[in-house]
Order: structure tokens, then C-alpha cells, then sequence
């Protein structure tokens, strides 16, 4: 489910980096990225979710993480402000040697 609790969860594409709850408004996460059945959840440290671990997370004073896209078949990386390529505009790998990283 997205940002909007009890919405169709059809109602709005997922992106990478989105907080993500459960049915009852509980955080689950943070969208780290797409799979063949769906996207992946990052929990916190020790299986939490709580949104406050950003705080405990050791290097966060360091600066801003940036969520990015990268192929996995010739390491070509890429801003995910305008979504997942479905290509990769490097060498033309599929959508599903792409993946999303944070990058400092």
C-alpha cells in the first residue's frame, strides 16, 4: 500500500525510496527496488521499520543519500528522478538487470 492508507494500491505506481505501510498505517519500509513479483522492502537495523532509525543509522551526519539506478551488466548508473529505464541506455540490458542503489 502507498502513502495513502485504505487507497487502491493500483492507484499510483510505487517508486524506489517510497515509505510503504501496511493496512493498518504501520510503516513497513522504504521501496529499495523491483522484482519479478513486486518491489523490495529496506527495514531498519534489527528488522524495524520504524521511521526514526534514520536517526541512529551510523554515517547519516556524513551528508544525503541519493537513490539512483544501476545495470548490473555493465555497471552503467543512472538519476531515478524520471523512474527505472526499462533498458539500460548503456549497452541495452533488459529491465531486469536494473536495480536501485543509494549512493552518498
Amino acid at each position: 500500500m502507498s502513502k495513502d492508507v485504505g487507497a487502491d494500491p493500483d492507484d499510483e505506481p510505487i517508486t524506489p525510496g517510497e515509505t510503504v505501510y501496511d493496512e493498518d498505517g504501520q510503516v513497513l519500509g522504504q521501496v529499495s527496488g523491483y522484482t519479478t513479483d513486486g518491489f523490495e522492502v529496506k527495514i531498519g537495523e534489527g528488522g524495524s521499520a520504524s521511521g526514526d532509525d534514520a536517526e541512529t543509522i551510523p554515517g547519516q551526519e556524513f551528508g544525503e543519500g541519493y537513490l539512483m539506478w544501476r545495470c548490473s551488466e555493465c555497471g552503467e548508473m543512472g538519476d531515478l528522478g524520471s523512474g527505472m529505464p526499462d533498458t539500460c541506455p548503456e549497452c541495452g540490458a533488459p529491465e531486469e538487470s536494473i536495480y536501485a542503489v543509494e549512493e552518498d
